[in-house]
């Protein structure tokens, strides 16, 4: 028998969110059928909406100072903001967005050179936690560190 291939594309409108596409095809003819009932055929798919999220960051301290080993004092440093904001550009709702965030909080010998002061959220539920029980910590080897002479 003849078969016949063709593509639907279907545009969705971002006012009205729809769980499913349902589809009707019918064939018709001129011709006498023995079997017109298998002329029809209901789609029914599932309606899956691609998400436009756009991540960026912004701090108000572009300078860091690492002293020498041996000469830090376990005094805390300068405090500085990082800002961490996450928008949707696109026009469908997005739920259950779970953003994870490591900081590099050892150095040599395990020296903190990070610590959280305090989180402030707007729309948003934040959670600070130490890495799982058995996360291996790599701390920064004294190498990796840049030297800057004055």
């Amino acid at each position: 028998p003849p078969q016949v291939s063709f593509t639907l594309e279907l545009e969705f409108s971002c006012s009205i969110l729809l769980d499913r596409a349902e589809v009707t095809l019918q064939a018709t003819s001129d011709s006498t059928e023995v079997t017109p009932e298998d002329n029809v055929v209901k789609l029914s798919v599932p309606i899956r909406y691609e998400p436009d999220l756009f991540l960026s960051s912004n701090t108000n301290l572009h300078r860091y100072e690492v002293h020498p080993l041996g000469t830090f004092t376990h005094s805390s440093g300068p405090e500085f903001t990082t800002t961490v904001k996450v928008q949707n550009f696109g026009c469908y709702p997005v739920q259950n967005v779970t953003l994870h965030m490591a900081l590099p909080a050892l150095g040599h010998r395990q020296a903190t050179i990070l610590s959280v002061t305090h989180v402030l959220a707007d729309n948003a539920t934040c959670v600070l936690q130490p890495p799982p029980e058995g996360t291996q910590v790599v701390p920064v080897p004294p190498e990796d560190l840049l030297h800057v002479d004055r």
